[in-house]
């Protein structure tokens, strides 16, 4: 699932889920295959059918600055999937970290994390593996498994499609955000082993890895439903980790008086107590 044609792969993808609609061509009447054809991508980027079969089969793999927004005009890609497409093109070296050593994260951040009583908080890297968690966001996730990972929970847990109400959505975004993050870096070991695990384990994973969807969403409303306090509306929010590039602060707020905010009050109780005794816990509130 980890190729070395990334560039002619992603190309070939947003060609297939381009419609002839979005470029401006007239319908035509119901296509044998899905998308553009090349010649029409390659005519829309201003560019020889061959030269463009040459880019999606990887015998041409550094196309000029001009040819690239050519095809970003050609299919219709939005800013997210045009920076992906410029990584592609021309990947920035990137400084491996040493495998040995684990990430970690800042005292000073953990300190700020674990003063917020409201605020489900997360630190996360580029693969979204779980760095840290701050006592509401244990709240949040308790009873999950793979809750190390916010793709092996989003893909492999069980009770993943009740607890994001709207998992279609939430699974869509996360796979796009970590192909964003990634860039042209697939080569990372750990991330080829997490992309080959969901892969062998998860058709849904599959699909939605296959699209090459690209997505950087700093700011969103998902919807929840918590086995202990019921249907939940959280603004889910990214900020990146400046001292620790590649880290990244996820938040989750909610109105006072919501059920999440009557959740984190009890986080502590959530995580020590057991599920029936949190949940009367919660009425009595």
């Amino acid at each position: 699932m980890v190729s070395d044609n990334s560039l002619g792969e992603f190309l070939r993808a947003r060609r297939e889920v381009t419609t002839p609609e979005q470029v401006g061509l007239p319908h035509a009447g119901p296509r044998r295959t899905p998308g553009l054809r090349r010649e029409e991508v390659a005519m829309f980027a201003g560019v020889s059918t061959d030269y463009y079969v040459r880019l999606e089969q990887g015998r041409e793999r550094h196309p000029s600055e001009r040819v690239l927004e050519g095809l970003v005009q050609a299919l219709a890609l939005d800013l997210d999937a045009e920076e992906h497409l410029h990584e592609l093109a021309h990947p920035r070296p990137r400084r491996r970290a040493t495998i040995s050593l684990p990430e970690q994260v800042s005292p000073d951040l953990l300190r700020m994390m674990n003063s917020w009583p409201y605020t489900p908080a997360l630190v996360t890297n580029r693969r979204l593996d779980v760095l840290a968690a701050n006592p509401p966001a244990t709240a949040l996730h308790e009873g999950l498994d793979h809750a190390g990972n916010l793709l092996r929970m989003i893909f492999l847990d069980p009770g993943a499609h009740e607890f994001f109400r709207e998992w279609e959505q939430v699974a869509r975004a996360h796979v796009g955000h970590v192909r964003a993050e990634a860039g042209a870096d697939l080569d990372d070991p750990h991330l080829a082993d997490l992309v080959g695990e969901l892969s062998l384990r998860s058709a849904d994973f599959r699909r939605l890895w296959a699209g090459h969807d690209v997505s950087r969403v700093p700011h969103k409303v998902i919807l929840l439903r918590h086995r202990v306090a019921g249907d939940l509306t959280v603004t889910y929010e990214t900020f990146n980790v400046n001292s620790a590039p590649g880290q990244q602060l996820i938040t989750l707020h909610a109105d006072p008086g919501s059920p999440l905010h009557t959740l984190t009050l009890l986080g502590r109780d959530l995580v020590k107590a057991g599920h029936e005794d949190a949940r009367h816990a919660v009425a009595r509130r």
